[in-house]
């Protein structure tokens, strides 16, 4: 639940040497800690530079050092979802002036957008990347490739590696239902089913032995896009076309070329699904994020294998003149209504059986900006914003914790155990400075309360004695955390 969005320069860039890419900056690093999982969007163009020829290690664009950031990650037991995402530049150039973007469909201009054999391109680079950092060590080094040529003197060469064993989640793109931009960005769920068949196991191996991420790695598991819109629908239809296209497995399922469901909410007072005018961010429970969660978590279950279902975009903006800000809330700040608001977040999504959550993201992408996603950062300067100091503190205390359930609707009432161990989490569900009391009946002669700092690693406590076993606590619109028993 404690996911967050980021990119290579915010583990390598030193902003005193930024030339110097070839070692983790510690104090980003410091920060990136306080979260469990990364979504790095990584930008196929870092990788495949010039048609055919694969650089990591440094990448011929940009200098940066994959193997560094993924081989840290997993020795910091954080795991790394690889988001595979925008065209490289040659391939944008087949297509006309007006119609170049990035965000192209990953396909070369001209080409039939049904045909799983026009995403070669791609299927062919991700193959090449799961060779790499799979776990697969038996790969024929024959069809490993990368560019060892030097860009200039003293330039280190890159070097073929096979099965690094330091990613296990790949992204093939992000949100292929782009409604805001031209046609030459957009994907139909057919199309892109066509798309990830390609990118999943090179279109059930037609596309040849060098196509494809099962093709290198057939444990390596393949997450879709997230999707703009969230809409079930869009995976219903992508499912169809599997059902048609790919068929079945020997075990009767319909053999899908995706092993994880995704899709992007952030909470507003718009609807998503209409495409409605937003005007600003809402506290997640007054959302439409629990719906939304419900409609993709009911066809997962409808699925022989339920696959897990991800929402790797999550966030709200501080700058209030974003349309996806967060407010202040009687006497709080912005920043801790949006820590407030952050871990809602994460409460709300275990509730309803979402299985990750990435949020958007580690640092702004443009500091006071005012438009959306600009000010969404969850730490600035080297240093943790609220959210980032709840996340980190929520994690300390019971990272390892697993749902059991909600026993109470106002305030919530969340119930969590580890083994023997129970903390319950009570929640006030608004966004009005509303406060209420409620009386949490724990069994036990003592309870610990744990209270949310900012500003600091750890949460403030006070240990409680009971009568008969039962707790009166007062409930805010800030998560209050209860353990029963004593430290």
């Amino acid at each position: 639940m404690f996911g967050i969005n980021s990119y290579e320069w915010n583990f390598l860039l030193d902003p005193a040497n930024p030339n110097l890419k070839n070692h983790i900056y510690e104090p980003n690093m410091a920060l990136i800690r306080s979260f469990s999982a990364v979504r790095h969007y990584m930008n196929w163009n870092k990788l495949e530079n010039s048609k055919g020829n694969y650089t990591y290690n440094p990448t011929n664009n940009g200098s940066w050092n994959y193997d560094l950031i993924y081989t840290r990650c997993k020795q910091d037991s954080m795991l790394v979802l690889a988001d595979l995402k925008n065209c490289p530049t040659w391939l944008v150039s087949t297509y006309p002036p007006n119609l170049q973007d990035n965000e192209n469909v990953p396909a070369p201009y001209g080409s039939n957008l049904s045909d799983p054999a026009s995403y070669a391109d791609q299927a062919r680079a991700a193959f090449q990347f799961a060779a790499r950092y799979g776990y697969n060590t038996t790969v024929n080094p024959v069809l490993v490739k990368v560019d060892s040529r030097p860009r200039w003197a003293n330039d280190p060469p890159n070097e073929v590696k096979i099965g690094l064993g330091l990613i296990k989640y790949i992204e093939c793109d992000n949100e292929r239902d782009k409604w805001w931009k031209s046609e030459a960005t957009k994907q139909t769920p057919e199309e892109y089913a066509a798309n990830l068949s390609a990118f999943y196991d090179g279109n059930k191996g037609k596309l040849g032995n060098n196509a494809g991420v099962k093709t290198a790695d057939p444990n390596m598991q393949v997450v879709m896009c997230g999707l703009a819109t969230a809409d079930v629908n869009f995976v219903k239809r992508m499912v169809n076309w599997c059902k048609i296209n790919r068929g079945y497995k020997p075990d009767g399922s319909i053999d899908l070329c995706f092993d994880v469901i995704n899709y992007h909410l952030y909470s507003n007072d718009g609807n998503i699904l209409r495409h409605s005018k937003t005007t600003t961010g809402v506290a997640p429970e007054l959302s439409m994020a629990g719906v939304i969660a419900d409609s993709f978590i009911e066809f997962s279950r409808s699925l022989p294998h339920h696959p897990e279902v991800w929402v790797t975009e999550v966030g709200y903006d501080i700058n209030q003149q974003s349309n996806e800000k967060a407010v202040p809330v009687g006497n709080k700040s912005v920043l801790l209504t949006q820590a407030d608001w952050i871990i809602r977040s994460s409460l709300l999504y275990m509730r309803h059986g979402i299985k990750r959550i990435f949020f958007y993201q580690l640092f702004d992408d443009k500091p006071n900006g005012t438009i959306q996603f600009a000010t969404s950062g969850l730490a600035e300067n080297a240093k943790r914003r609220p959210a980032a100091d709840y996340i980190l503190q929520v994690n300390k205390l019971m990272g390892n914790y697993i749902y059991k359930g909600t026993i109470n609707k106002d305030p919530l009432v969340d119930k969590y155990q580890l083994g023997k161990r129970i903390i319950y989490v009570l929640t006030v569900p608004d966004q009005k400075d509303r406060t209420t009391n409620y009386q949490l009946n724990l069994g036990t002669p003592k309870a610990t309360i744990f209270m949310l700092k900012p500003g600091t690693d750890t949460m403030g406590k006070k240990e409680m004695s009971l009568v008969n076993g039962k707790l009166n606590i007062a409930v805010s619109e800030t998560p209050v955390f209860v353990k029963a028993g004593t430290e």
